[in-house]
């Protein structure tokens, strides 16, 4: 699956705990054997990204990472305060189905692909030649923009599968939207505008808002999201056997 996570509200604490994300989803996709590949990254001056996006490839991983789409929430003091207040900052999460091409056909005509040089965090041009790809999907508007690799023909390859990825996603958003009043109650929309979660570092807890869970967050941020994720996917499936359960009876 492909992971998005961008830092939102809070400034640099919330670039910075946008790459204590990644490392936590690093770590966790390491004890499962999973492969990490990171498609574009914006890296942010004062640490963490402002914007990461990376394919997590092994056994079942879009289906034990599905429910991390939605906005996490961070309360601690940040290395630059020197007061010692407590900031609330947050980072977006979105998690996107690995598309095959068999899944999403895309017209070559739709598409509108230009290649130029990319840039580091000054503005200063990373490299000599035109490598950096962008694409855009006509029809939609979704754009993407990949510069990771020294070759043109890699960033195009990598822009594509976050572009199907971001498509299929949509595709199926439009299809949960008309059964949302049917599904009432099942984990997560996968609504990246949902906030689903709270890690409080002062009291060394985790807070899952859609389960009202918590956990041990030093344990959670070393990537052992076995317990989290379990205790989502049980919610979810009794979520779902209601659910049919009342469909039948209707």
């Amino acid at each position: 699956s492909v992971m998005e996570i961008r830092g939102g509200a809070g400034g640099d604490e919330a670039n910075i705990f946008a790459g204590d994300l990644f490392r936590m989803y690093s770590r966790y996709a390491e004890r499962m054997a999973w492969r990490v590949e990171v498609i574009s990254s914006s890296p942010a001056e004062t640490g963490g990204f402002r914007e990461i996006i990376f394919n997590i490839s092994g056994e079942n991983a879009y289906k034990y990472l599905k429910f991390e789409s939605g906005v996490h929430r961070v309360q601690r003091v940040p290395v630059t305060e020197t007061q010692g207040r407590i900031h609330t900052s947050t980072a977006t999460v979105a998690v996107l189905p690995e598309a095959e091409e068999v899944d999403i056909e895309i017209n070559p005509a739709d598409l509108e692909i230009s290649t130029m040089r990319a840039s580091g965090a000054g503005g200063q041009h990373v490299n000599t030649t035109d490598s950096a790809v962008q694409l855009v999907h006509k029809p939609t508007g979704v754009t993407v923009y990949c510069a990771d690799e020294r070759s043109q023909h890699k960033n195009r390859n990598k822009a594509m599968t976050v572009l199907r990825s971001r498509l299929l996603k949509a595709k199926e958003e439009a299809e949960h939207a008309k059964y949302a009043a049917e599904r009432k109650g099942q984990i997560g929309t996968g609504d990246r505008s949902e906030r689903i979660r709270t890690y409080n570092f002062p009291q060394g807890r985790l807070t899952d808002h859609r389960i009202g869970m918590n956990f041990s967050l030093p344990t959670i941020v070393e990537g052992n999201l076995d317990a989290l994720i379990e205790a989502l996917h049980a919610v979810d499936y009794e979520a779902r056997i209601e659910n049919l359960v009342k469909a039948q009876e209707a």
